[in-house]
């Protein structure tokens, strides 16, 4: 199979989608790749590592997609790369589209086959092909909170584990996924006054076994949400509804009752974000301020420590795209139902429920499509 790998283009989007490493292990199989020029420069993966790897090296974008059957991002495809989409291309990478109408009409329109990363599933009904994202974002989540904290971010001037004498910051975690559990393992780990909230007391049962008093778990409820958001210093969006657009669970009142300089990191903005006042930001102008506090909500968190990311992303992907080159997009869906439930868009259909849903289109089953 011919694979591109095209730059990501995306604001200070450094991530790539294969490494040199990578790379070699699908021309080591018989497959050819070819990599846009300087994709992986600015984290260390020079053009000359991905030709010892067995690469073909092509300047432009376009030169990239022409005449490859699969492509592989990170980012989902900008409005100029939707336009060089075929139906007879797979695209794999991270979509995000039930808050995205423009790129899923676009996606629909080319006729390509789109498989989600986000959407991807394993044998124990987690997310594979999210998670090493959902941890690098976790973690980051309470680095860039308590540099919003500071008086010159905008912040209430609050340092994230106190000192002797001074109380620590109070920081809310909604949500205990991946993201939630590593943004409370940073959390503690710096001395913060932390308190997590979920709707799945199991994971509160197990989370309260492993950190005992050093945490508080709370069953989220209406009431429970809003005094644990409204007494916070930091604030952690770290809510996913698979697929979906994530619900408006910090409402503009809360915010309103909110000490000026609180901070809010809504991780969830890929999905369109778990606030009613988010909206994406980028890393070049990453925060604003509404009712009064700071809002964090860059969309590709991960790509700011892009060479970490990218390792662990393509430890993730690879034998996807393994499959994906070795069977055929459709054999491996067929084959794999995991990979199946990555298929979003297939020749002109919506074909993830949610994304159907939000924008109101058809949904088609992905089992009855494939030939």
């Amino acid at each position: 199979m011919r694979i591109g790998v095209p730059k990501e283009i995306k604001n200070h989007e450094y991530r790539v989608g294969m490494t040199p490493s990578a790379v070699r292990e699908l021309t080591r199989a018989g497959h050819e790749v070819v990599v846009q020029a300087g994709a992986g420069g600015a984290i260390g993966f020079s053009d000359d590592l991905y030709r010892q790897a067995g690469a073909s090296l092509e300047t432009s974008p376009e030169a990239v997609f022409r005449d490859v059957e699969l492509i592989v991002k990170v980012k989902e495809p900008q409005a100029g790369e939707r336009q060089l989409l075929t139906p007879d291309q797979t695209l794999f990478t991270y979509l995000h589209l039930a808050p995205d109408g423009e790129q899923t009409r676009d996606l629909v329109a080319s006729g390509a086959t789109c498989i989600a990363y986000e959407t991807v599933t394993d044998d124990h009904g987690h997310l594979p092909l999210l998670a090493p994202m959902s941890e690098v974002a976790g973690r980051m989540a309470v680095q860039a909170g308590a540099h919003c904290l500071e008086r010159a971010q905008g912040g209430r001037g609050v340092l994230l584990g106190g000192v002797p004498g001074v109380s620590p910051a109070r920081v809310t975690i909604i949500g205990a996924g991946m993201v939630g559990q590593n943004a409370l393992a940073m959390a503690v780990g710096l001395g913060a006054d932390v308190t997590i909230l979920d709707v799945d007391i199991n994971v509160l049962r197990e989370l309260d076994h492993r950190y005992g008093n050093r945490i508080r778990t709370v069953f989220s409820s209406a009431d429970q949400l809003d005094q644990c958001v409204t007494e916070a210093d930091l604030v952690i969006g770290a809510v996913l509804i698979p697929g979906a657009s994530a619900p408006k669970l910090v409402t503009r009142n809360m915010l309103g009752r909110m000490p000026d300089g609180t901070v809010l990191v809504d991780v969830a903005i890929d999905q369109g974000g778990c606030a009613e006042t988010s909206r994406p930001t980028t890393h070049d102008d990453p925060v604003f301020i509404e009712e009064g506090v700071v809002h964090y909500c860059v969309a590709n968190m991960p790509g700011a420590v892009a060479r970490t990311s990218t390792l662990a992303l393509n430890n993730a992907t690879l034998p996807f795209i393994r499959q994906l080159a070795d069977r055929g997009p459709v054999a491996a869906m067929k084959e794999n139902q995991h990979l199946l439930a990555g298929l979003n868009v297939y020749h002109g259909q919506v074909t993830f429920r949610e994304v159907a849903e939000a924008h109101g289109l058809a949904y088609a089953e992905p089992h009855s499509l494939l030939p």
